[in-house]
């Protein structure tokens, strides 16, 4: 009879925590539902950190079974990625990402169900849900169900999870470890021991220093659970029993580490060394010298504590729940749990903690607490998070590093409105009827909402702003790609941030290899760039844009233009030039790497609002036709360099008091064609003022382009055999 009380009494445990759990999964799956949205919506052409464009790649090289890029014949240097690291192997040029393959592999996940994003809302659901188990663990389960909303009100979780980067998912390994953890440690389950050191394992693969910090609590309740555990039985069942699953935790989780030595040692020759560290070997954690390609600093202890402090600051202040109010509930939320264990503490306290009995909620709540100072203090040891002030991307996207403290935060705050919602309703009850008192408690909860909301919009508002500002700009950067398919096709991009593709155009990526419909290459030198047409052999394409690059704070005018290879003896060009406002005289050069020659406008070339200019390029030396020859630095014809070379037309209009406005088109050229020329048609047209040298703030795009009154450009080229 008595087992079948205890039977019947589980069943009615059960059937009053099912409702809990819907509710628990239905919650998780909207916040899924909301990060999938603002993936689509606020992030549709990704972030400003260009990062994600490196996950994504290499998410797309797993896909095709990839660990590495091989670029053939096609010069690396112009389709290099962002962030991967260069390597020559018998000859063979290929490359590799900096980062682990974990992260990829679940991006990877969303493609196969038909769309990127969807592995986001995935990773955020499934992050949700754990946090619902560990509130729930550490308290009850309605605090598991208050901590999902307080988790997905914080803005550091919305945007980094709505992004490609790697540490929403290593939260999500990390969460379910912990829930497995204390799954195992309560249940004394060595299956779910070995599932929680699974999880861990993994996660290291995907972020090791993350890992490390989130699991230093557990490992040190591990090592006190068996330490009292031998202390007070020795070798007996109850402290076999904790070895047991421990070993079941650490087996696995060491598996992984040496899974993830054997990757380095695939990818880097070595298995201590870190394709993070080959990209950049002083882009690590502690203090001395820390350098990332052209940024170097002296990473001091003083240096560090100060940042410590700064992000502590904004990480409270700005990036969880209702920001200064959600951090106040947290407080409130750990005070609760002191309360709790108010009579369980003190002396006895040991004596009464009992590993082999189970992990209480107030363990569960302590090592939940103790994960954030492991992760402040430990990230304080890792120079990144200077590195991300500096640039600007955390003020964007949040202090990312510190991701893994939003668990606690969001557990804790949730206990603080429990505690607080309790604690009322029990003071209410003290001094009215219940009735009254849950009227009273539900109107303070009415009136107290617009605060909280007030609180939350607070905190949402400028992060939201900044991005949707800047992804405004990058549909305007975009807007050429819009509704356009390509089929063997190869555009050039440009280069404001050096050679290296997708980035900062992280939208633009060639996909698993540089075999698939279109491949993306920096624009670079024409020896280069008649190297990429040759290797291709495919479509060819110039996206450029007019205005200065400003990381999508403001927008850019960009224009995509289809490309043709002339090939003849010479390629005869006509230029006619709109003349600018106010321009009382002009002069025309003809200028390659061998020399120039100058040239003045005959009336013949001249309307009252155009110049016109008719230009040869042969295989030996180009020169203007139809303007009369002032001088150079040799002669009226110009000579082309050997091979692979770029021939420049400047036209320049002087106006009153020496202001100035240039036209340059500059023309890939290649002198060596069996005899003839071969040109890369249209040229890169650019305006420019007060300078003959123009840069990406004065490209033409056309003639809707607004520069300056009467500026226009027409021009036409044929093959003359």
């Amino acid at each position: 009879m008595e087992r079948v009380a205890v039977a019947a009494r589980a069943v009615v445990a059960a059937g009053r925590d099912r409702p809990e759990r819907v509710v628990a999964a239905v919650l998780a799956l909207a916040v899924g539902g909301l990060v999938y949205y603002l993936a689509i919506d606020l992030f549709p052409y990704h972030s400003v950190n260009d990062d994600e464009g490196v996950y994504l790649y290499q998410a797309a090289m797993l896909l095709e079974g990839k660990l590495f890029l091989r670029p053939g014949d096609i010069p690396w240097e112009a389709v290099r990625p962002w962030f991967f690291v260069v390597d020559e192997v018998g000859g063979e040029v290929r490359m590799y990402s900096k980062y682990s393959p974990v992260a990829p592999a679940v991006f990877a996940i969303g493609r196969l169900l038909g769309d990127w994003n969807i592995a986001l809302g995935l990773v955020a659901a499934a992050t949700a849900g754990g946090v619902y188990l560990l509130g729930s663990a550490a308290f009850d389960r309605r605090v598991g169900l208050l901590a999902v909303p307080i988790l997905a009100g914080s803005p550091l979780f919305l945007l980094t999870s709505a992004t490609f980067f790697s540490y929403a998912p290593a939260t999500m390994l990390n969460v379910a470890f912990a829930a497995a953890y204390v799954r195992a440690a309560r249940t004394g389950s060595r299956r779910w021991g070995a599932a929680a050191g699974t999880a861990v394992g993994v996660a290291f693969f995907c972020r090791p220093y993350t890992a490390v910090l989130f699991a230093l609590p557990f490992i040190g309740h591990t090592l006190a659970s068996l330490d009292v555990a031998w202390r007070r039985s020795g070798w007996s069942p109850g402290f076999r029993g904790v070895l047991g699953r421990s070993l079941a935790i650490a087996l696995p989780g060491a598996a992984f580490v040496g899974v993830t030595l054997a990757y380095n040692a695939v990818v880097t020759g070595d298995p201590f060394l870190f394709p993070y560290a080959a990209f950049a070997p002083n882009d690590g954690i502690g203090f001395g010298t820390r350098e990332i390609l052209n940024y170097e600093r002296e990473y001091t202890p003083a240096l560090a504590a100060d940042v410590t402090e700064r992000i502590v600051e904004y990480f409270f202040t700005e990036w969880v729940a209702a920001g200064l109010l959600g951090t106040a509930l947290a407080a409130v939320g750990v005070l609760a749990a002191l309360w709790r264990e108010r009579g369980r503490s003190g002396p006895g306290a040991i004596a009464r903690f009992d590993p082999a009995a189970g992990m209480g909620s107030g363990e569960v709540a302590a090592v939940l607490f103790a994960v954030l100072p492991s992760v402040f203090l430990g990230e304080a040891y890792f120079w990144g998070t200077h590195n991300g002030l500096r640039n600007g991307l955390i003020d964007l996207l949040g202090p990312f590093y510190h991701f893994d403290a939003l668990v606690p935060v969001a557990v804790f705050g949730a206990a603080g409105v429990a505690f607080l919602v309790r604690g009322a309703g029990s003071l209410l009850r003290s001094v009215t009827t219940r009735r009254r008192a849950r009227i009273a408690l539900l109107v303070g909860l009415v009136v107290s909402a617009p605060v909280v909301a007030s609180a939350e919009a607070a905190v949402v508002e400028g992060p939201f702003a900044a991005n949707e500002r800047r992804t405004d700009s990058l549909e305007a950067t975009y807007e050429p790609f819009e509704d356009r398919s390509f089929d063997d096709a190869l555009v050039f991009t440009p280069d404001p941030y050096g050679d290296w593709q997708a980035h900062p155009f992280q939208y633009l990526r060639s996909g698993g290899g540089y075999d698939g419909d279109v491949v993306y290459a920096t624009d670079g030198s024409p020896e280069r760039d008649l190297a990429v047409l040759a290797a291709t052999n495919r479509t060819a394409y110039r996206f450029t844009y007019r205005g200065d690059w400003t990381g999508a704070y403001f927008p850019v005018n960009s224009e995509l233009r289809r490309l043709r290879v002339l090939e003849g003896e010479s390629v005869r060009a006509t230029t006619t030039v709109g003349v600018p406002a106010a321009a009382s005289s002009t002069s025309v050069r003809v200028e390659t790497p061998e020399g120039y020659a100058r040239y003045s406008v005959p009336d013949a070339a001249r309307t009252n609002d155009t110049v016109r200019v008719e230009w040869t390029i042969g295989p030996d030396a180009a020169r203007a036709e139809n303007l009369v020859y002032e001088g150079g630095s040799r002669f009226r014809d110009v000579p082309l360099a050997d091979g692979g070379a770029e021939v420049d037309l400047v036209v320049t209009f002087v106006g009153v008091g020496g202001s100035s406005v240039t036209y340059r088109q500059e023309v890939t050229i290649d002198g060596d064609a069996d005899g003839g020329v071969r040109a890369v048609w249209p040229p890169e047209t650019r305006v420019c003022r007060l300078t003959t040298e123009c840069g990406y703030e004065g490209t033409w795009v056309g003639p809707d382009g607004d520069y300056v009154d009467g500026v226009s450009v027409a021009m036409d080229a044929r093959v003359a055999s």
